[in-house]
Order: C-alpha cells, then structure tokens, then sequence
C-alpha cells in the first residue's frame, strides 16, 4: 500500500504527498497550467514544481519541494531579507515567463485573456504562503491554479496586500508575527526597489484595485461553484474582504 501524507484536507480538496511527489486534483485549467510548468522548467527556473503526468485517480502529479510554506511562510518577510529575498523571487518568476507562448486552447481560472500590454503570466495568488522556505531562502513557488496573463503590476500588487502589509496593527501583531505594527511605507519601498520598481508611483492606487479585483474573482469562482471559493462566499469571506478594502482606503496615508 502506497503511504500518503496528506498536505491539505479540506472538503473540496485534499492535497497529498507520495514519496516525491505532490497530488492535486485537477481543475479546468490544468492543462494550461502544465504547459507554463513546462516551460518554466525548459527555461532554467529553478523554483517551481516539476509537471509528472496524471494519476490514475485522475491528479495532477507535480515533484515535492523540501521546505516550509503554507502558515509557516508567513514569519519569512517580517524581516528586512526575508521581504527582499520574496519581491526577488517574483521578479525572478516574471522574467522567466516573458518568452511564454500560450496554448491554443489556454484556459485560465478566471478567463482571462492577455491585455494588449500584459508582459508576464502572472502567478495570481503569490503569498508567503505558496513560496516554500529553507531557512530565511526562498526555495519553491507552488500553486499556479491562478496564474494568468496581466502586467507584472498585478502580482505586485496582490503581494503588497498581504506584505507592506495592507492590515490593521491588531491582525498584524496577532496574526502575521510582527513584533510591533509595521512601518509600511518602508516595507512598500523595499518590496518595489527588490523587485526592480524604479518607482513607487501608482502602485497604491493598484493595491486598491486588486483588492477590489481579487473580491470580483473570489465572487466569479463562488458562482461557478469552485472551491474553496463557494464555501467562502458561503461563509461570508467577501464581506470581510470588503471590510479590508475600506480599511486600506481609510489609511492610504500609512503607504505614502
């Protein structure tokens, strides 16, 4: 009998380890998601999971990274390193995508179609929690069902939410191990200047509207009937996103 370790057991998805190997069950878009995979590999990224075909139960079957991710990711960017080390990582990813010929038939979580100046495919949930950590040293990038063609901006943007962090002081000290709150503006600053931003004009302005953006996706994939999206609309997960969202408008002023 083969020995599984179950890595994520939630009642829409349970996600294993074999041996090696990583199983997923396979969505729609899986197939996409395999090709920029692929391609990543034959262009000599180094972070993300290796694609190794489909189970017989009909799972997605990537290679297993050795490390800490999930929860544990978030203690990684409370200090100075740990913060760069993860705006280089996704400078590092969007590079690696820029020769990215997508499939005929790509099919993406949320549908969407590359805009007329979209340089990268944006990973679309990319979190302390899907970067897998050795040590301070970011060593993986899992969970591409996101990912899709957009302007590097977006990912950036999606970071910074959860990274300067566009929290209040009490999630921020309870639940994201700061010490103390934050000094966001430095934190925004240093995420764009690892990352390469020769700027940091507008990229507030982006974080409100990815927020509001990311609540529109959670909203289209709960209607679909996805998961986890259906079982957090269900549980009232955008109205707490829309209270994060006032919250960011109310103290822009903190990132500035």
């Amino acid at each position: 009998m083969t020995n599984e370790d179950v890595l994520q057991d939630h009642t829409h998805r349970q996600v294993v380890r074999i041996g090696d190997t990583v199983r997923r069950p396979a969505q729609p878009w899986t197939d996409t998601v395999h090709t920029l995979l692929h391609h990543l590999e034959a262009v000599g990224f180094p972070y993300a999971p290796r694609v190794l075909g489909i189970d017989e139960e009909g799972r997605e079957v990537l290679s297993y990274i050795e490390g800490e991710s999930g929860p544990l990711g978030w203690a990684k960017v409370v200090d100075d390193d740990g913060l760069t080390a993860f705006a280089r990582l996704l400078r590092e990813y969007h590079d690696a995508t820029t020769g990215f010929t997508l499939p005929g038939e790509a099919a993406w979580a949320v549908g969407a179609k590359a805009p007329t100046d979209a340089e990268v495919v944006c990973h679309g949930d990319f979190g302390p929690w899907n970067v897998v950590w050795q040590g301070q040293q970011p060593v993986g990038l899992i969970d591409f069902d996101f990912a899709r063609p957009a302007a590097r901006l977006h990912d950036i943007a999606y970071a910074l939410q959860y990274v300067a962090p566009f929290r209040d002081d009490a999630e921020c000290t309870r639940w994201l191990h700061y010490p103390q709150p934050p000094d966001r503006l430095r934190r925004l600053e240093r995420f764009c200047g690892a990352y390469g931003l020769s700027s940091t004009d507008g990229v507030v302005d982006a974080v409100l509207r990815e927020q509001q953006e990311n609540a529109e996706r959670v909203r289209q994939l709960a209607a679909a009937g996805h998961e986890p999206q259906a079982t957090w609309a269900a549980e009232g997960y955008l109205q707490d996103l829309g209270h994060k969202l006032a919250w960011s408008q109310a103290h822009r002023h903190l990132f500035e």
